[in-house]
């Protein structure tokens, strides 16, 4: 087989292939490509040394079987076994799960993840969306703490897990989406700077020096983490990636590497002859991210709205600190704008930042499946003192309104594993870094970060006690002892039915309207056939639908299950009801 590294500051390279030294030759056509032949069965331990340096794993290796320190081993995707044929899944339809490896179950594999598929599958979920799964040094954490953007976490399961995973995936009907990580690497462990310019002082980023895509030698940078990309795409047979803070992605060149990963994906699909989608997370609100290439757009196919659900959160909590103080002040009304127009922020000021933020979305091009929506995610969750989820705030009897809005919402809609039954096990910050001065400075910092928001160190969890990842477990046996919970999670596989079978996939944002009253706390969604009546506050509340007949289709409530009479519909406190307008 042929062994590529591209290595352009080097004046020799050494291919190390199970303990025997095999110099390398400059390869054709230069740039910096190193290359040899030799024989290598799967499972071969392999590196490259570079002037006589140590020997370091192949930056495109597939797997660290030992972890970012070891050697990578030769893995062949074409030999993964798999038993199911696959013709992928649209976005647009689409209900997503997103769900964490190592915390979805105790095991903390794929394996292990894949024995409760069936229950996705019932719920009605259509993508379940990994978080990253590249190598980081230790068992547990998050993953964007990655340093090999090719390979596969060995303690989930490595490649061969992946592939099984998405395999049982399929055999249910179910795409996988997963999260890749192309603005930074971790902070130990990543050893792309020893073999050329990956990374530039030119930009800064919140992790450090930014990845290198618009100076000397980037067009092998923009491709390393292209090809990294489709590569996952076709060897794992994934239906999309969700890409982590495009924001963070510092490029100045003429094409944006967001629109050339977006035409290589495009190409890739047609050429596989299944669909494949790209989603963003950006905090620009900038319509480039979603608009086509023809039109000066990076042409991704959807992006995350966290707006949608800074808007919920603080209608429903009435939370006031960070970033929820710009939609704090009149939350039912933000939660209005969000859902009409997509963008809560869109060339207004913003008095977090300071600033303007945002451009408006074009309503009449801009398709509402183009914006995913949720009312929890890692982030949301994660980055709180305490990892404390809505049901944990709230208590289960008070989320439905909130599934309604997410589930039978314009946006694609976004579940958080556990989100279903309203768990109410913490999703914290845990960590388990190698190196003692890191794992500390990371528990410092954490800590210094709480306190200026009034929390002691002691409060604060230690990202590097494994208490901390075991107290972030899902307890699957939730729903099955607390009927409350049981009653939340029928709610949502009502409302998961209803959007599949009534509403369009490919609604444009301006078939969306909102009326609702700050004081009384209501809100009514008109989203193409479906009306969302949501009352949020404490009391009983009347609310105007509108002209009818409308068919109840699920409410929340036991109270009223009848169909309203034109115009008005009573709902009592932390209710709602989803009707079909006939």
């Amino acid at each position: 087989m042929l062994f590529e590294v591209w290595a352009p500051r080097a004046r020799e390279v050494t291919l190390q292939l199970n303990g025997r030294p095999l110099p390398m030759r400059p390869a054709p056509g230069g740039e910096g490509w190193w290359e040899a032949e030799a024989d290598a069965e799967p499972g071969a331990r392999y590196g490259f040394a570079l002037d006589g340096g140590e020997v370091l794993p192949d930056p495109r290796g597939r797997a660290l079987p030992d972890g970012p320190d070891g050697l990578s081993a030769v893995v062949d995707p074409s030999r993964f076994p798999w038993r199911h044929s696959w013709r992928g899944r649209e976005l647009a339809g689409a209900v997503l799960y997103e769900l964490h490896v190592g915390t979805f179950t105790e095991a903390g594999t794929f394996d292990a993840a894949a024995q409760h598929l069936p229950h996705l599958a019932e719920l009605g979920i259509t993508h379940v969306q990994l978080m990253p799964v590249a190598p980081f040094p230790g068992r547990h954490g998050w993953g964007y703490d990655g340093v090999a953007p090719w390979a596969v976490h060995e303690p989930y399961g490595g490649p061969e897990g992946l592939a099984r995973f998405v395999d049982a995936a399929h055999e249910h009907g179910l795409g996988v989406v997963l999260d890749v990580v192309h603005n930074h690497l971790g902070p130990s462990g990543n050893r792309l700077p020893a073999f050329g310019p990956y990374f530039t002082e030119r930009h800064h980023t919140p992790w450090g020096a930014a990845v290198n895509l618009d100076g000397p030698d980037s067009d092998q940078v923009r491709a390393y983490f292209v090809g990294s990309a489709l590569a996952f795409l076709r060897d794992y047979r994934l239906d999309g990636l969700r890409l982590d803070a495009v924001h963070a992605l510092a490029d100045d060149r003429a094409e944006h590497v967001l629109a050339e990963l977006s035409a290589a994906v495009d190409a890739l699909a047609e050429a596989e002859r299944r669909p494949m989608f790209l989603v963003a997370e950006s905090d620009r609100n900038d319509p480039r991210t979603v608009a086509p290439r023809e039109s000066h757009g990076h042409g991704l196919h959807a992006q995350w709205n966290d707006d949608f659900h800074h808007a919920l959160h603080a209608a429903v909590t009435a939370e006031s600190q960070g970033y929820y103080g710009d939609f704090a002040r009149a939350p039912i009304a933000a939660l209005a704008k969000a859902l009409t127009c997509g963008f809560f922020h869109d060339g207004g000021y913003s008095s977090f930042r300071g600033r303007r933020h945002g451009r408006p979305l074009d309503r009449s091009t801009v398709r509402a499946h183009q914006l995913v929506g949720y009312a929890q995610t890692h982030d949301q969750v994660g980055n709180r003192a305490l990892g404390d989820r809505l049901a944990a705030l709230l208590g289960p009897e008070r989320l439905a309104p909130v599934a309604a809005l997410v589930l039978c919402g314009p946006f694609t809609p976004m579940l958080f594993m556990g989100e279903e039954w309203g768990a109410t096990t913490p999703w914290q910050y845990f960590t388990d870094h190698q190196d003692p001065a890191l794992a500390a400075a990371v528990r410092d910092g954490r800590r210094r970060e709480f306190a200026t928001h009034g929390w002691t160190a002691a409060e604060v969890p230690d990202p590097q006690d494994p208490a901390t990842r075991d107290r972030s477990c899902l307890d699957w046996n939730e729903p099955v002892r607390e009927p409350a919970k049981a009653a939340l999670l029928e709610w949502h596989r009502r409302l998961i039915a209803i959007r599949h079978r009534h509403l369009p996939p490919d609604l444009r944002l301006d078939a969306v309207r909102c009326d609702f009253d700050e004081t009384a706390r209501w809100l009514v969604l008109h989203n193409g056939p479906l009306t969302v009546a949501a009352n949020l506050a404490s009391e009983p509340a009347l609310l105007p639908l509108g002209p009818g007949p409308f068919a109840t289709l699920a409410a929340s409530h036991t109270e009223e299950r009848r169909d309203p009479p034109d115009g008005e519909l009573s709902l009592p406190p932390h209710a709602a009801q989803v009707l079909l307008r006939t």
